[in-house]
């Protein structure tokens, strides 16, 4: 049976907190992941340094082949970040000034600025408050004559429906790319069987941001699609539009994904199923340590069926989200929130002529969304100190006075009431 978590009691915080004595939890852990791969990772960079292929080496085409297998995709090509996947992507399709492209308004920035870079229109449409996912009714009232493609965001690493978006892409000719940078290795359940993302799409994004289920060791990025056309179209964009050494047929970008940065992802690829199935099980822990905590809303997902959801994110919802994250940062627990201000309310994209209301599922999930630590090194003594601490700012009787959330260059800092207290949480590894 699917978990939906239950809502009890609003949470409340004492105006003055007690650290934990020793204990704390990170949001993620990226050096005891090293730790225990260091060995092979070190081996495979060693490899390139002492070989000195390093743009668009050996490396890259054995990575570039194997995830390819991985995800059920006949064609990879490596890109230098998620951002660049998610741009090339559109661009090969021959998305370009004019056209529209429909997305959900509460993902990652990087989503809309990629559709911007190619001089389509970002269209933002609301979200199934359920899910996070794009509403797939409003994206189908959004649709005009403009339109040209839609990308469907695989939120926190739940895949969007894919089978509803793909009808409606057919019925109206866009083309669809999946934004599944929070997404690798996810198995999406529908009418064509069990399929990973990736190859749900006319194309697909992956990002290998250091704190992705799949991450690098710095940026890194790849492109998936089984239309040779588009493969080859992204060969040539990501390397100055060139065909062969010094011909350029079109003008393209320098987006290569480092041949270092593919060293440590062929080491992490052999692990990516077990590091997500470690995360779907801390992901039930919570939810069976959580289940009758009240107004707190968990994540939707079924433990019966295997990588439906690889939890990039452990996102719980509260009304009084403020007042829990502060309440947790004093217990040593770093927490996240992702994303604080929908894409349609940055200043970035004033120019569209949103304002606040016009997307209130997607609105209403920023002022209560709460990214819980998760990982799959976390040790069940951290995931239940983590759940002890939400239990216990839920039975507080004390009563919170507000403080403020600041996010800048990202990183978290909330500003108490009692003596201008700051605590900050470092989120730089993980967007």
């Amino acid at each position: 049976m699917e978990t939906t978590g239950s809502a009890v009691q609003k949470g409340k915080a004492r105006t003055k907190t007690p650290r934990a004595p020793g204990l704390r939890v990170p949001f993620v852990d990226l050096k005891t992941q090293y730790a225990a791969i260091a060995g092979e990772i070190d081996s495979g960079i060693r490899e390139v340094l002492a070989g000195c292929d390093f743009i668009l080496g050996a490396k890259v085409r054995e990575f570039e082949e194997r995830f390819a297998e991985y995800s059920s995709a006949s064609h990879n090509v490596g890109v230098a970040s998620g951002t660049d996947a998610i741009h090339l992507a559109l661009r090969a399709l021959g998305i370009g000034p004019g056209d529209e492209v429909i997305t959900q308004a509460n993902t990652f920035m990087a989503t809309p600025l990629a559709i911007s870079y190619t001089g389509a229109r970002p269209v933002f449409v609301d979200i199934d408050p359920e899910t996070c996912s794009i509403d797939t009714e409003r994206a189908e009232a959004a649709i005009t004559d403009k339109t040209r493609a839609v990308i469907p965001v695989h939120m926190y690493g739940r895949p969007a429906p894919m089978d509803e978006i793909t009808e409606i892409a057919d019925r109206y000719g866009l083309y669809v790319v999946e934004d599944a940078c929070q997404a690798h290795g996810a198995c999406y359940y529908g009418s064509g069987g069990v399929r990973r993302t990736g190859s749900l799409g006319d194309a697909a994004a992956f990002s290998f941001y250091p704190g992705k289920n799949l991450g690098a060791y710095g940026d890194g990025g790849m492109v998936a699609t089984n239309e040779r056309s588009v493969y080859e179209k992204l060969l040539m964009l990501r390397d100055y539009g060139q065909e062969k050494k010094h011909r350029h047929v079109i003008r393209g970008f320098n987006s290569r994904l480092d041949t270092i940065q593919a060293a440590v992802l062929n080491v992490k690829l052999g692990r990516l199923d077990e590091w997500n199935a470690m995360r779907m099980e801390r992901a039930q822990r919570y939810c069976e340590l959580l289940g009758d905590v009240s107004e707190v809303r968990l994540p939707g997902f079924d433990p019966a069926r295997p990588l439906s959801h690889v939890f990039h994110l452990f996102v719980i919802r509260a009304e009084e989200r403020d007042a829990l994250a502060h309440f947790l940062s004093g217990r040593g627990v770093a927490t996240g929130i992702h994303y604080p201000v929908p894409c349609h309310l940055q200043e970035a994209f004033s120019d569209l002529g949103h304002g606040p209301g016009d997307f209130p599922a997607a609105e209403r999930c920023a002022a209560e969304i709460l990214s819980l630590p998760i990982f799959p090194e976390i040790r069940d003594e951290q995931v239940r100190y983590v759940a002890d601490a939400v239990v216990t700012c839920d039975a507080t009787d004390a009563v919170y006075t507000p403080g403020a959330v600041e996010v800048a260059d990202g990183r978290i800092t909330w500003v108490g009431p009692v003596d201008g207290e700051a605590v900050v949480d470092d989120l730089t590894t993980v967007h």
